[in-house]
């Protein structure tokens, strides 16, 4: 009997010990000791144990391991809540929302735990997509009578963003208005809502002690809003008050220099943190990156990631990201997207979004279309209608407005954003109608229009010369939807007013504006000036123009080619030499042209290309074809005034003709072409690629630096009019 005792005893013993080896892998995360100890389990022929397996699901949940978690649970008899539990905390984390609800229903007696960790992954979805079920499983709570605490409210709130007062207002009827996390949770949701006021008024009047989180929440609020200023300010209170400043601390206050754009003082904050030995994790490197990058500082950015040990997907994001917004960096972009997947990483909806950005960027269709296909093939848990969106902006930015607008019309679901890319494609491509008639469409979804909205509107009325319509949507924007016309709404209609000879009417609305037009405004005035000969009107847009950027090459450019254009040669010569006495150097004119998956780049009067004597042939027999048909080069648009064959020279082999001509002898014909100039196109190239394209019956689009020219049969898209 007491052999029998002791060797109970040493089996207690053994057990509670193999309990606490189990405990202290799930603690410690250890995936190696907690399958050693599995396995030892699995050996010993011991009854199975709810409790252990318990915590093998918590380990393998923990470890990141979903299959081997739903592999311990199947192998319990009779599971209990805890047991669910831990498998749906696994879900929550490492899976879809769909597929935690699933899980959900499952449990046959759902506890507060159960539905807290629903709410939670509810909370985790972007974008407030999960908002309506996570009101709906809070609504069943209340109605089954069970309990609520901080934590389900806090989770609430996070999910949703239009109804943040209501659930405030049940925070302070339930009285758990007193949780740090509901607090912190009202503080982030005003914010996403653009409700920076109620934000501030909930962090100022937290009755408890704030913690860490509470800083960070308002920190990244005033980021957000563009309040960079309040946020560093902010961050100094935190430090003084003695508050410990952890990667996610550094990371708001990144976000608040970024918000400004503020270079010098995030490059500071930077050396800061090198000196007090904060190590550049995952947090803090992608949040400097993102400073960097869209400060225009892409190499410090670059660094920044390279000093990343072990770089996350976000970091990677942020990468992408960062060379897609410099365009001349979108090539590395997609480079590092495919350093991205070979290095293990399955890209998302996220991933995705700045991959196309580059392929936009760069106007390549066969590098779109590929991404197009493997968006297809990977299965996107959640925001496809970002990608989709995307997709669209690509295609028409890559001059295939046809499969843009089949694409918008696929869409299952559509939102703002969805609807301001299909509009503004309309607009790029000279199809002011259709714009206006989409626009008129979306008033009628449940889609408001926003600030980007009205600047395609604006430049679609400004493009198909409706001065009363442009009129009516500016004033509608204050009027009826409470948006304040900024500097790029100002400029739209300046350019409408413009175009249309109204310059009075351009120079009325500059004095009445509440700001000073800025390089937009006075630039586009200019523009519009060279478009009609307006010498008076145009000198003055200059003068102004140069006082804000004496190095702008675009106003001497303009301003010359006005006096060019109109014959006044001794004032054209003074803004050139004016221009070269300040060291002012013009911006090099040069268009490319995709084929073959190979891009192909011309300057005016090119030489270095392999086949530019065939180029050169070819212009010329078309040149002489063009001459009979009865065609006159606009000289004017040239400002040489003495030597006629140079004259003919500079004119004839324009980039953009060169980069035409190459399309034409390189593809078959009905081939349609694409060709993308980094200037605004000019008159002479703009007439004679109309007659090609009658002559040639080929549709050639040219993408200059602000809008879309699409030849067909002698015409283009623009109606002359650009």
């Amino acid at each position: 009997m007491n052999r029998l005792l002791a060797q109970l005893s040493q089996l207690r013993a053994a057990d509670l010990r193999f309990r606490d080896l189990l405990k202290l892998c799930v603690a410690r995360r250890d995936l190696v000791a907690g399958r050693a100890l599995h396995a030892l389990f699995l050996k010993s022929h011991v009854p199975p144990s709810t409790y252990l397996a318990n915590h093998f699901i918590l380990l393998y949940s923990h470890c990141g391991h979903l299959p081997l978690a739903q592999q311990s649970f199947d192998e319990i008899p009779q599971p209990n809540v805890f047991s669910h539990n831990a498998l749906l905390a696994a879900y929550a984390r490492l899976c879809h929302p769909d597929a935690v609800r699933r899980l959900f229903l499952r449990i046959p007696s759902p506890d507060l735990v159960s539905y807290n960790t629903l709410l939670s992954a509810y909370a985790a979805a972007n974008g407030g997509a999960y908002a309506g079920d996570a009101i709906r499983l809070f609504s069943r709570m209340r109605y089954l009578g069970s309990d609520a605490d901080g934590f389900t409210l806090s989770s609430v709130i996070s999910s949703v963003v239009g109804a943040v007062e209501q659930f405030h207002s049940v925070a302070i009827a339930s009285g758990l208005g007193s949780y740090i996390s509901v607090n912190n949770a009202l503080i982030s949701s005003y914010s996403k809502g653009g409700f920076l006021f109620e934000a501030e008024r909930v962090f100022d009047e937290i009755f408890c002690e704030r913690d860490a989180v509470s800083w960070n929440c308002m920190i990244v609020a005033f980021g957000q809003h563009r309040q960079g200023l309040k946020a560093l300010n902010l961050f100094q209170t935190m430090v003084r008050k003695g508050f410990e400043v952890d990667m996610f601390t550094l990371a708001s206050v990144l976000t608040a220099f970024t918000a400004v754009k503020d270079s010098a003082g995030g490059a500071q904050f930077h050396a800061q943190m090198i000196k007090s030995g904060f190590a550049i994790n995952s947090h803090v490197g992608s949040g400097l990156i993102d400073l960097y990058s869209k400060v225009g500082w892409i190499v410090d950015a670059r660094k920044v990631f390279e000093e990343v040990h072990n770089p996350d997907l976000v970091v990677w994001n942020t990468m992408i990201s960062g060379y897609s917004l410099n365009d001349e960096f979108s090539e590395e972009g997609l480079e590092c997207f495919r350093r991205m997947q070979r290095a293990g990483f399955k890209p998302d909806d996220c991933s995705f979004v700045c991959a196309i950005s580059a392929c936009s960027n760069l106007s390549s269709p066969s590098q779109g279309k590929q991404m197009h296909g493997l968006t297809i093939k990977t299965e996107l848990p959640s925001n496809q209608i970002s990608v989709n969106n995307a997709l669209v902006s690509m295609y028409a930015k890559c001059g295939n407005l046809k499969d843009a607008s089949m694409l918008f019309e696929r869409m299952h679901q559509r939102n703002t954003v969805s609807f301001n890319t299909m509009i503004a494609a309309y607009a790029q491509h000279g199809l002011g109608l259709e714009a206006l008639e989409l626009f008129k469409v979306m008033l009628d979804s449940d889609n408001e229009p926003t600030s980007i909205t009205f600047i395609s509107v604006l430049s679609a009325c400004a493009h198909t010369r409706r001065v009363d319509e442009g009129w009516e949507y500016f004033d509608s924007m204050r009027q009826k939807y409470n948006i304040e016309p900024g500097e790029e709404h100002y400029s739209c209609m300046i350019d409408l007013l413009a175009r249309t000879g109204k310059f009075e009417d351009a120079k009325k609305l500059i004095e009445s504006m509440p700001f000073d037009p800025g390089l937009i405004g006075w630039a586009t005035l200019l523009s519009a000036c060279r478009t009609h000969g307006n010498l008076e009107v145009g000198a003055m847009a200059a003068e102004k123009l140069l006082q804000l950027d004496s190095s702008n090459a675009a106003a001497y450019v303009m301003l010359s080619n006005i006096y060019a254009s109109t014959g006044r040669w001794d004032e054209f010569a003074k803004v050139r030499k004016l221009m070269r006495g300040r060291g002012v150097r013009k911006k090099p004119g040069c268009s490319w042209i995709e084929l073959g998956k190979q891009i192909h780049v011309f300057v005016a009067e090119d030489v270095s290309h392999p086949r530019i004597k065939e180029i050169y042939l070819f212009l010329e027999e078309i040149s002489k074809k063009m001459e009979q048909a009865g065609y006159v080069p606009d000289m004017s648009l040239v400002p040489i005034r003495d030597n006629i064959a140079e004259r003919d020279t500079r004119l004839g082999y324009h980039s953009e003709k060169l980069a035409v001509a190459f399309g034409l002898i390189s593809t078959g014909e009905g081939v349609p072409l694409l060709v993308v100039k980094n200037l605004r196109i000019c008159g002479d190239c703009h007439n004679t690629i109309k007659v090609v394209s009658a002559m040639t019956g080929r549709e050639i689009t040219v993408r200059d630096a602000h809008r879309f020219h699409c030849f067909t049969a002698g015409s283009c898209s623009c109606g002359d009019f650009w």
